[in-house]
């Protein structure tokens, strides 16, 4: 039996993880001989008297297959740390998964990502620049990468799908449990023409620390990983950490200075982050080629003058009345109804209702039911 499905065995069986694995591999026996080991050679390597009676039981071809056939029913493949697909800035960190499983194109595994992450509970900003910045990502030949969390990993994988580019998915739980549930049909999406991504095995469920250990997966893939929005306790700032450990680059992307969902982003910018504005402030890290302006969705159809740059062209150009820049500016963190915009900005209805109307022509915001309004 190859080494590979040997690895596989020992990362399938219960109560047997990552360190521990570890421990195996950079001792002296080859995974062949411990097919072989009796509980004396279990514990003679360190292992813990339940771990070698659980080994000796299960550990064995048969059981392997058995184990290998149940993961490729589900549709799912296998690529091991000691596969030559592995990718190879994963492999580069400190603690690379000695197993990935994978749904979707597993080839996108080598590709030039960025990691994109943020609140999961963002503002209107923060959808916004997250939305723009992963379209203008995959238009210039990136794969976005993200966790599938609610909030920004959500926005950027949904936009990524939009601009027909790739995404991937690294997930916190075995690859056939969905987490969120509400993310399901983002998940199946992701799958047709992308990739989700695990390190865990199937059937593995949602638990206090197996999220923050997947986010040193979701920066190890990536060239460098960008926060989009978030605060000072974030989980987006713990990607950002593993950006760094791995020698990889952390942008951030600044925000309102008044919003707590842009503190985290803000401080990572004090200690030295790179602030981003444009997708050009990250391609230029890479000597990438730009993606040409007239390409971009919201440049088809207008010309682009010479030396025009993507920042410009981040949010297109609108001509706004300062009384309509002043309803934008409430809006910008949260929707508001109709007789908050009343009260807050003391304007009478008539004279409110006109701007309003107004800005929804100018496609900059939206009304809700209930008179509400929120930020496009």
């Amino acid at each position: 039996m190859k080494d590979k499905w040997i690895l596989f065995g020992l990362h399938e069986m219960e109560g047997i993880g990552r360190k521990t694995i570890s421990k195996l591999m950079s001792g002296e026996h080859k995974l062949a001989d411990m097919l072989d080991f009796r509980k004396e050679d279990w514990l003679k390597v360190g292992l813990r008297t339940d771990q070698a009676l659980r080994l000796v039981e299960r550990l064995n071809r048969s059981w392997i297959e058995e184990r290998r056939e149940q993961v490729y029913k589900l549709g799912i493949r296998v690529i091991t740390y000691l596969d030559g697909e592995y990718p190879i800035l994963l492999k580069e960190t400190g603690s690379p998964p000695w197993v990935l499983y994978g749904i979707g194109d597993m080839g996108l595994l080598c590709s030039d990502s960025i990691a994109m992450v943020g609140t999961r509970m963002p503002t209107v900003y923060g959808r916004k620049i997250g939305e723009k910045l992963a379209g203008d990502l995959c238009h210039a030949g990136l794969t976005v990468i993200s966790g599938l969390a609610r909030g920004i990993d959500s926005v950027c994988h949904e936009a990524a799908l939009r601009a027909d580019g790739k995404t991937i998915a690294v997930f916190g739980t075995g690859i056939d449990q969905i987490y969120p549930a509400e993310n399901r049909g983002l998940a199946a999406k992701i799958a047709e023409k992308g990739l989700l991504l695990s390190e865990y095995p199937p059937g593995t469920k949602a638990r206090q620390g197996l999220f923050p250990e997947r986010n040193r997966i979701i920066a190890g893939l990536s060239l460098g990983t960008l926060v989009v929005e978030a605060d000072l306790r974030s989980g987006s700032l713990i990607t950002a950490d593993a950006a760094l450990e791995a020698g990889r680059d952390v942008f951030a992307v600044p925000g309102p200075i008044t919003s707590p969902k842009s503190r985290g982003a803000h401080n990572l910018i004090r200690q030295g982050a790179k602030l981003v504005t444009s997708v050009n402030d990250l391609l230029e890290e890479y000597q990438m080629g730009l993606p040409n302006p007239e390409q971009l969705p919201y440049n088809r159809g207008r010309s682009t003058k010479k030396g025009e740059g993507i920042a410009q062209a981040i949010f297109p150009e609108t001509s706004l009345s300062s009384d309509e820049q002043r309803v934008i500016t409430l809006l910008e963190h949260e929707e508001q109804s109709l007789d908050q915009l009343v009260e807050r900005l003391g304007w009478d209805f008539g004279h409110l209702h006109s701007v309003l109307l107004s800005l929804i022509i100018k496609k900059q915001i939206n009304q809700l039911p209930g008179s509400r309004y929120v930020r496009v």
